[in-house]
């Protein structure tokens, strides 16, 4: 790929996935997966095959229907993990396999307990065993910007001899300056000998609240990868936001001497997806996709902007997808127009019983509502699919009272595992007395650690999307629900996170699996 493309590496489905209560299932992954191929996104991390089965079968399920996009999983320098990722991505059209391990001193004798040369040594096996299931192997240095300088030359060196084609620098605690992480990929690319047969990748994260910047500061000095996650989402401060890099790159032409290949138009429709379905909200203050990105109160800058666009906008709205997928569906729209307006938002259903059961969902949901926005559209699909995944609790019926002066009162039904059950409850409020009167039923005996609520749409009959975080024994689990009534929305959005818990847990990511 020459020097003038800047490539963009995706690991939402992976590092944007270990955020504490964002694990996505399967279908999910694979919808996300398919808005990044239509963003044309060059590669596309679809997870960690060896951490669990659930991990296996996505980044399979993922591999099998992209085309478009490189398919990558991640492996750590050992044989069990290359082997698994060669599996899961056996149906790729452009698979990628992604190995690392630690390069930091701290790391090297605190964690892994061994000596640079056995560092060296098995970074360059892990490489060429990759390199028997694909001529794509990226390499990452596991806290390369704490790690020393001619340590980091020694190790690229070898395993680009050894076969790497991508060499990843990863900031992975977000300890690097601007200018220091890019004197170091500066440095890198001058000192190691056989840098030109690799393309230089960068991975940073935002501790500090730098990881957009750092990334941009290593393109500007020779780096032609960035790894980055949709809304910027991952564990703790989260990673490099690819909408902001990307559209820093575009709009400053006049500094970067590269560009994406990337269909950006599709950006805020990908955003709300990845939002709607980790039930991670986007703060309205957010650059490109929050809602008041394009906004303008002020009345100096609203004069300025109906004069002149360019007085007070850099990048017009339309380019990231503000102005895209507006129809507005009513009441009396029609199964065509239904399946229309799904199908361009990337949704897809496998048999015409999903299509019918969510078409009924949406005529119920229009005759509360008198329009139904793309984003209701997406909150609707997203409870089918958890309804579809989770059946062992389903919300019956829920009848709250709340009068000034009075306790709130909840009589809830639920139908578990097949057998209808009741009770009442009160509590502080509608919400509280809903979730006791559920947890009396189900016993769970989970700790809520987040209640969100965000408002899909504007207006005063907008569905409210409500997001809970549930922990038991260490396991975190979001639950998500979706109604007119809010009330109605929190109760669904607990039961959804009863029935996570009451499964089995899909993901247990081995320690140091993340670069």
């Amino acid at each position: 790929m020459s020097q003038d493309r800047l490539i963009i590496f995706d690991t939402t489905l992976r590092d944007g996935e270990q955020s504490p209560g964002a694990s996505m299932t399967k279908d999910e992954k694979v919808r996300i997966a398919k808005a990044l191929e239509k963003m044309r996104v060059d590669v596309i991390e679809a997870g960690f095959p060896i951490a669990s089965v659930g991990d296996f079968e996505s980044v399979q399920a993922v591999a099998n229907v992209v085309k478009d996009s490189t398919v990558c999983g991640l492996a750590r320098a050992l044989e069990a993990d290359i082997a698994r990722a060669g599996e899961a991505l056996k149906g790729a059209a452009s698979a990628r396999i992604h190995t690392f391990i630690a390069t930091s001193p701290v790391h090297m004798q605190r964690k892994l307990r061994m000596s640079p040369d056995q560092v060296v040594e098995q970074a360059v096996w892990a490489v060429k065993r990759a390199c028997e299931f694909t001529d794509n192997v990226e390499f990452s240095a596991e806290d390369a910007g704490r790690s020393e300088l001619d340590f980091l030359c020694r190790i690229f060196e070898a395993v680009i001899d050894a076969g790497a084609t991508t060499i990843n620098v990863p900031d992975t605690v977000g300890y690097n300056l601007p200018n220091q992480f890019g004197e170091t990929l500066r440095l890198l690319l001058e000192r190691i000998p056989n840098a030109d047969r690799a393309v230089f990748s960068v991975h940073c994260h935002n501790d500090l609240g730098l990881a957009v910047a750092n990334s941009l500061s290593a393109v500007m000095n020779g780096a032609r990868q960035v790894e980055c996650t949709i809304n910027g989402l991952g564990e703790r401060a989260g990673n490099a936001s690819l909408e902001e890099v990307v559209m820093a790159v575009r709009t400053r032409q006049d500094v970067f001497t590269c560009d994406t290949g990337l269909d950006t138009t599709q950006i805020v429709a990908c955003s709300k997806l990845v939002s709607n379905i980790t039930g991670f909200p986007v703060q309205p203050n957010k650059a490109i996709v929050g809602a008041n990105a394009f906004a303008h109160e002020s009345g100096i800058h609203q004069d300025g902007v109906l004069k002149h666009r360019e007085t007070y906008e850099i990048m017009r709205a339309e380019d990231v997808g503000w102005t895209q997928n507006r129809m507005v569906l009513g009441k009396h729209s029609g199964r065509n127009a239904f399946r229309s307006r799904l199908d361009a938002l990337g949704i897809v259903f496998h048999s015409e019983e999903e299509l019918n059961a969510a078409f009924a969902r949406f005529k119920d949901l229009a005759d509360k509502k008198h329009e139904v926005f793309d984003e209701d559209l997406q909150a609707l699909v997203t409870e089918r699919g958890i309804e579809a995944e989770n059946e062992r609790v389903r919300l019956v019926s829920l009848r709250v009272v709340s009068e000034t002066g009075e306790t709130p009162n909840a009589d809830v039904t639920l139908s578990i595992d097949g057998e209808e059950r009741s009770v009442s409850a009160e509590g502080s409020g509608p919400v509280d007395a809903a979730y006791k009167a559920i947890e009396a039923l189900v016993t769970t005996g989970a700790d809520l650690k987040l209640y969100s609520v965000n408002a899909i749409t504007s207006g005063t009959d907008s569905q409210g999307e409500v997001t809970v975080r549930l922990e038991k024994g260490g396991r975190l689990v979001n639950g998500q629900g979706a109604d007119t009534d809010i009330v109605i929305a929190s109760a669904k959005a607990y039961i959804n996170g009863c029935n996570k818990l009451l499964e089995p847990a899909l993901r247990a990511h081995p320690q140091g699996g993340d670069v």
